[in-house]
């Protein structure tokens, strides 16, 4: 949710400090910090309200050459977005950065009647502890973040300094991410491993109920039972041009314009057309256990949620005797759900550290289900903790909207469908046409955001005022639907909501005035003509529609997106191109920001 950054070594901490913070920026952006130590111990504590160019503006008065530092965006929990709110906070000698929620917070706050707190987050007060068990240097740093940590309750990933011990940093991660980044006479911290690249492509990815005491040139790591633990270190892949606009004038748009080149590497060594075959190495499930699953459990939150549904929708076509629910992450945890034993569970999460997603996972490994993880960020919480999976390979997401992992995350989960149906005998005549388009989608993806831009630029410079939209499908096209409504909402803050067509005259339909637009989605097939009936519905009532088809329409609409494909069965991931590039230009046309919606943060770590 917030950004951690951390450096000791022999380079300014500053100028890594910052540079790695621009970088995290969109995991929390309404207020930011430093801390920075001399050889001496001497502090310098620099905070900021705001972007990270709020805080430049201040380090730039402020210059120092010290050589260990820990900085962090803040994305607001406890607290309205403030400097005295930013981190880090400071207790005695102590320095902290935090992500996460010390749930707890208010009783020790009580047992700690001798510290005079000066914010209103439950940062301070883990600060404050950990303050009371270092007593100025006479217990070691590690130990002290250690008895505090024994007595906080909830998630976190920290990074801790002290005046005393200018040479080395203490992290620890329960539930938070925290990765360590090896160098040379250098190590680095940071909340997610951008953060990284360029500077070390070796990391260790920090496992929860683990603390470790970082100097330039050790990486000691033990658990809160003071049980050394050998440190696994790890090839970081993503490269610098990944994490750059590359020409864009905003990341989303770049990532939107991605999609072909991504969902190939999505599909790499794992489609084989053909052959008409679909392998997948990474679930790690033999024929015999593929063979068994009669119930799939997808679970997921926001776009992931939705992939699970499309994804569902098309696995059901080609299964037999398979049952799918794909559930709410943040609802299905405190649910009393049975699974049956011949199940399976998909996790599924862009960034692989989702809270609730994670909590999911770890309910549903007690009874014993097996867990097959469809996951963007390697090395992540979730990737690690399933039984096996399927990474996407999409490359970094820097936007907080998510665009080419839901086209990524729906198209994998439909090849792990596939798979199933492979072992379960299911006759190749009626694999080979979802085969055949999934092997040519990242073609028929680039020919559609080719020619579908300018006409969704135009349209959405007409809707650009209005503030309530209704987004129309059914079948396929209504999971498609929800995600448009989602991305909508999301970055240009209109109020968007979807509807199965089938449920206008259910109550919708009374919302139909000169304040909304609607936007449907009518792909080919036999719900073709149904839709249609729906859309006649909205239009005799003065809707202002706005239809996305791959067929030739004679509607009297207000606006068409023609989608000129040969692509039938998967033309709803297509259709949802539109939807990806309507809100980003509705966004822009308002002047609103893109890439950083307010209220809103890329990586979802707490509840």
């Amino acid at each position: 949710m917030c950004g951690i950054v951390g450096y000791v070594g022999e380079k300014n901490a500053q100028d890594f400090l910052i540079s790695g913070l621009k970088r995290l920026e969109y995991r929390g952006y309404d207020s930011a910090g430093i801390v920075t130590l001399a050889e001496d111990g001497e502090a310098t504590l620099i905070r900021a309200k705001g972007k990270i160019s709020n805080l430049e503006e201040k380090m730039a008065k402020a210059k120092r050459s010290d050589k260990t530092g820990i900085g962090h965006t803040r994305w607001a929990t406890h607290g309205e977005p403030s400097e005295r709110n930013a981190h880090p906070h400071k207790a005695g000698k102590i320095y902290l950065v935090h992500n996460g929620i010390i749930e707890n917070y208010k009783e020790l706050k009580n047992e700690l009647k001798d510290f005079d707190f000066q914010s209103e987050t439950d940062t301070e007060v883990l600060a404050a502890l950990i303050a009371s068990f270092y007593k100025d240097g006479e217990h070691p740093l590690l130990n002290a973040v250690v008895q505090a940590l024994k007595l906080a309750k909830g998630t976190y990933g920290i990074a801790v300094v002290s005046e005393n011990n200018p040479d080395e940093i203490v992290v620890a991660r329960a539930g938070s991410p925290l990765v360590i980044g090896v160098g040379h006479d250098e190590t680095f911290v940071a909340s997610d491993a951008s953060a990284l690249v360029g500077h070390t492509k070796q990391a260790i990815y920090l496992n929860d109920g683990e603390v470790a005491r970082v100097t330039k040139n050790s990486v000691e790591i033990k658990t809160l039972n003071a049980e050394p633990v050998s440190a696994k270190v790890e090839e970081i892949e993503t490269n610098l041009a990944a994490i750059q606009k590359g020409g864009y004038e905003h990341f989303l748009l770049k990532e939107i314009m991605e999609q072909p080149e991504s969902l190939t590497e999505t599909l790499r060594g794992r489609i084989h057309k053909e052959e008409g075959t679909v392998r997948l190495g990474g679930p790690g499930l033999s024929e015999a256990e593929l063979r068994k699953i009669k119930h799939l459990v997808i679970v997921g939150c926001g776009t992931a949620y939705h992939a699970g549904l499309l994804a569902g929708y098309y696995i059901e076509q080609f299964t037999p005797e398979i049952t799918i629910e794909t559930v709410i992450a943040s609802e299905y945890r405190y649910r009393h759900a049975y699974i049956p034993k011949d199940a399976v569970a998909l996790i599924v999460s862009q960034s692989g550290e989702t809270a609730d997603t994670l909590a999911c996972l770890r309910e549903i490994k007690k009874q014993g289900i097996k867990t097959i993880g469809i996951v963007n960020a390697i090395g992540s919480t979730i990737a690690r903790e399933v039984d096996g999976g399927t990474y996407v390979h999409v490359g970094p997401e820097i936007s907080v909207a998510s665009t080419k992992a839901f086209t990524s995350q729906v198209i994998a989960m439909v090849m792990f469908g596939l798979t199933i149906a492979q072992a379960k005998g299911v006759r190749s005549s009626m694999l080979k046409p979802y085969i055949d388009e999934i092997a040519v989608l990242p073609e028929e993806i680039g020919k559609v955001l080719e020619e579908a831009t300018e006409p969704v630029k135009r349209i959405a410079d007409k809707y650009k005022t209005y503030e309530h939209a209704i987004y129309l499908g059914r079948d396929t096209a209504y999971p498609t639907a929800m995600e448009g409504a989602l991305k909508l909402k999301e970055i240009s803050y209109v109020d968007a909501n979807a509807y199965a067509f089938g449920e206008l005259k259910h109550g919708p339909l009374a919302l139909i005035d000169d304040r909304f637009f609607e936007v449907a989605f009518l792909p080919k097939g036999d719900l073709y003509e149904k839709a249609i009936s729906n859309v006649q519905e909205v239009l005799a009532r003065g809707g202002k529609m706005i239809v996305v088809t791959n067929r030739d329409c004679d509607l009297a609409v207000e606006d068409v997106v023609k989608i000129t494909t040969d692509i039938e069965i998967f033309a709803p991931i297509l259709m949802n191109l539109a939807s990806q590039l309507l809100a980003y230009y509705m966004t822009t046309a308002k002047g609103y920001n893109v890439d950083q919606p307010r209220n809103l943060a890329k990586s979802v770590t707490v509840e």
